[in-house]
């Protein structure tokens, strides 16, 4: 019978503030693990490279890209 009588609303602004939160956290950590990766590959010498599968140039492609993507 209790339940007939809860008349509680949603608040959608704080779900929605919530997830968009969550989402922009989300993306800069993916961001930021993007920016420490490509730190590490900078690093590696042409023998890691070759072991990875890797070119030189492709090292510098992937440096040039922003963190974003």
């Amino acid at each position: 019978m209790n339940r007939l009588l809860d008349i509680s609303v949603p608040k959608p602004q704080q779900n929605s503030l919530a997830s968009a939160l969550g989402r922009l956290f989300s993306a800069l950590a993916r961001g930021m693990e993007r920016a420490r990766t490509r730190r590490l590959l900078s690093q590696l010498n042409d023998q890691q490279l070759s072991d990875l599968g890797l070119s030189h140039s492709d090292r510098i492609a992937e440096m040039d890209k922003p963190f974003w993507r």
